[in-house]
This record gives C-alpha cells, structure tokens and sequence, in this order.
C-alpha cells in the first residue's frame, strides 16, 4: 500500500508531531509499505523518502509558534507530489493545520487519514468553523490521540472519532550510549514559552540540590529572558536545539526528567520518551500527561504551577534511589505497551478499511500520475 503522510510542520524543525510522522512513517516502511512523509522543510530533509514542500513560516497558535508553509509554491509542490506519486491513501496530521493538509484535503486525490493531536482552545476553530467542518467531511477517517484532543475537534467540528495513541520508537532510545553526566542531572526539554512551565522549574532552583545540573534543551521567545535572569546559575546548562540522537543520549543519561507545564498538552508523548530513555519522570498532572504516566507507579505528578511542589518532588527522586528505580522499572514496561510498531499496525487497520472502492462515493477519484512529455 503505498501511504503518502503528510505534516504541516517543518519535518527539520524538532515538535512533537513530526515525530509521530517520522516514526510512523519508519514503522510503515519496515512493515513492506511504500510511504513518503510531504512536509515542509527549513533544511535538507532528514531521510530520501522525505518529500520537502519549502520553507515554513513561524505563525503563532495555540500559545505557540507553528512552523507552517500556506505559501501557494508550497500547495503547488503538493499537488505535483501526489499526482506523481499516485499513493493508495493520504494521512493528514492536524488535518485542518493551514497548508499542506488543508490542501490535500480540498484537492482529496484518493481517501484520507486524519489525526487530530491539538488540544486546549483554538482560534482557528472557533472563528472558522464551517469551512473547517466541510474540509472535516472530506476525510474518511478521524482520529484523536487522547479525549482532550476529541473534545476540541469534535466541539467545533462535529463527527465521531477514533482513539488510538501516539507511539513511541523504543529501539532507537536503547540503541546510543548515554551523554556524560558529572552528577545528578535533571533534564528539561520544550519549547521556551509560558506554557511549558521553565519558568516553574526554575523557581524550583533555589530548594535543588547544590551538586545537580540542569539540562536546558530547545529554545523559545523566553530564553534570553531566562537566561539573563538565572545568569548566576553555574547548575543551568542551556543547551540549545539538540539533535534527535542528542536528545535521546541526554534522556538515557539524565536521573529525572521535568516536564512541569502548564497546559495545552494533548498527549505526553515526550514523557513516552524519557520513559524509553530510562529517565525518571517528574512532571505537571495535566490529563494528557496521565495518559501516560501513572502517579506514584511510572512518575510523579504535581500541581501545575506550582515551585514548591515541584521541588519537593524532584528532590524526593533525585534523594531515593529505590524509588527512582521503580518509577524507571515501571516506565520502561509503559513505554514498551505505546510502541511504534503498535501504532503503526493499528492504523493498518483504519488504511484497510478506507481504501475499499466504497470511499469513491465520499467525493474522491484517483489522479493519475503526470506523463514525461
């Protein structure tokens, strides 16, 4: 079956969906299906089945930034790509994102795949509801990766929804040797904006030990704020974007990984990565994140918001190593039950379903694929 993924997001860009693209992407292949991911792309693509659409434009959403290509050089470069390609199905992550998804959605070259992963509020539904439910209509299934991300989709959009999760890679993790570490490490990795909580791990600062250090990963409009303001810290070490194999290096090396936000998380798929890396998980209790993690049994939970919490949290695993060693024992089974392979037999299911020729009456009909003159 040959499966054309398609992201809004600059698959160079680190985020939480494009891996999910990548992965399943990976997963799809090694299981005998042709599959391409057309995205756009600020660099060289990461692999040759990567099919890049040109450059994003950062564009604020859901109280982040969305590295998106609305362009109309991007759309074109779609459409050429799916006409040549002439896959069996397309699967739109964030199927309603500006760009490449809603084009593929309009054009409807063959069935399609939706996954919704957004959670919270979004303006772009609120303000634009019935366009978006008409694009919504033209996909043969829906999919939600967790009940926050159905609430959202389905109060402005309407439709049934099926729930699958999203999926971790554990090989890759068990694969590199963990980054040096020169004592106890805490690792924090998210984009630098309020509601990823830096700021409440750094309040946390002053009850920490004096001998840990801080991983700082990524980067955001806060950074040089916080930089300056914690510039005294010789524990904070910021370390900038890291490279995928970085990232999991640092997870199999860190003693706890802080997740301490504040909202908007649809699914705690970066807990799902930090339990593959063997890290302790300590992070805020937000519904997404308790998909995943079970206080007390896989990590430790605290009110979001709150520096005193999370301190005494992160100062209870970083001090007991028999808890730390069950929390990582416990995760490192979780992670294990969210495989990618999983994931990607799951949608196999959904891909099956959806490309029997009853589709043809939803308003699609195959392109064929261009002629060299």
């Amino acid at each position: 079956m040959r499966v054309g993924l398609v992201c809004p997001y600059s698959i160079s860009i680190p985020g939480g969906v494009q891996e999910q693209v990548l992965g399943l992407a990976r997963s799809l292949r090694r299981r005998g299906h042709p599959t391409r991911i057309l995205a756009p792309s600020d660099g060289p693509p990461p692999d040759g089945w990567v099919t890049p659409l040109g450059n994003s434009i950062p564009t604020a959403a859901n109280g982040s930034v969305a590295p998106i290509a609305p362009d109309p050089s991007a759309q074109l470069r779609l459409i050429r790509a799916v006409r040549d390609e002439d896959f069996d199905l397309l699967h739109l992550h964030e199927p309603l994102a500006p760009g490449a998804c809603m084009t593929a959605a309009v054009v409807k070259p063959c069935p399609l795949v939706g996954t919704f992963h957004a959670a919270g509020t979004s303006a772009s539904y609120r303000f634009g509801a019935p366009p978006l439910r008409w694009l919504a209509s033209r996909l043969d299934a829906r999919v939600v990766v967790s009940a926050e991300a159905e609430a959202l989709a389905k109060s402005h959009l309407g439709g049934t929804y099926e729930h699958l999760f999203n999926g971790i890679e554990v090989d890759r993790f068990e694969a590199v040797e963990p980054w040096p570490t020169n004592g106890p490490t805490i690792f924090f990795l998210g984009r630098h904006e309020p509601r990823k909580g830096l700021d409440v791990l750094l309040a946390a600062m002053p009850t920490l030990p004096a001998d840990v250090e801080v991983w700082i990963g990524s980067d955001g409009p806060d950074t040089e704020r916080l930089k300056v303001r914690h510039a005294g810290d010789p524990r904070l070490h910021w370390l900038g974007r890291l490279s995928d194999e970085e990232k999991r290096r640092r997870l199999r090396a860190a003693d706890v990984f802080c997740a301490p936000s504040l909202r908007g998380e649809s699914f705690g798929v970066v807990l799902l990565e930090a339990m593959a890396g063997r890290a302790a998980i300590v992070a805020s209790d937000l519904s997404g994140y308790r998909l995943v993690a079970r206080d007390g049994v896989d990590g430790l939970l605290v009110p979001p918001g709150d520096p005193v919490a999370l301190g005494n949290a992160l100062n209870r695993v970083l001090g007991d190593d028999a808890l730390r060693s069950r929390l990582v024992s416990s995760a490192t089974e979780r992670a294990a039950d969210f495989s990618m392979d999983a994931l990607a037999e799951r949608y196999e299911e959904i891909y099956d379903r959806i490309t029997v020729p009853a589709p043809r009456s939803k308003g699609w009909r195959r392109n064929r694929p261009l002629r060299a003159p």
